[in-house]
């Protein structure tokens, strides 16, 4: 199954943290389920590469709709970085993108406005430090691949 998340509106906010090389992590509120834990292996790309985002949905939806789709989504939820970047493709507009597989092949994406999400400085993404450093230790011992490609380099 590939989830789109409902055009991005079952997503509120959250963040993601690249900032330690091979692992992604952060928390993502959804609509129905509320915040969810995220850790994923691999790298940001582009400007996000070894950087933290933080990302806020203006066209967030709370909807009753959001609980049966959503009520699968693993949580904590563990995976692999597709591609995570606010430039995803030569051919679109720069946008917030992204992408990854959860443990069980599952393929997510959210895709936002361009101004959804910005990169935060380091003083900002200091002040992630002590949760990007819990989510890393409590879920990265349950990584793992999710698939037997390699990745995509058409970024």
């Amino acid at each position: 199954m590939a989830q789109k998340f409902g055009k991005a509106r079952w997503v509120k906010e959250g963040y993601f943290d690249n900032r330690v090389p091979g692992s992604v992590v952060g928390v993502v509120t959804f609509a129905a389920i509320g915040s969810v834990e995220v850790f994923l292996l691999g790298d940001c790309k582009g400007e996000l590469a070894g950087r933290a985002v933080r990302f806020q949905n203006p066209q967030f939806e709370e909807d009753e709709m959001a609980g049966h789709v959503l009520g699968d989504f693993e949580s904590p939820h563990v995976g692999e970085v597709s591609l995570l970047s606010l430039d995803p493709h030569p051919l679109l507009s720069p946008h917030p993108y992204f992408e990854w597989f959860s443990l069980r092949r599952e393929h997510y994406r959210i895709e936002l406005a361009p101004d959804d999400a910005r990169v935060l400085s380091d003083e900002e993404a200091a002040a992630l430090d002590q949760q990007s450093a819990r989510i890393r230790e409590t879920l990265a011992p349950q990584a793992r691949s999710t698939r037997g490609r390699s990745d995509s380099e058409w970024v």
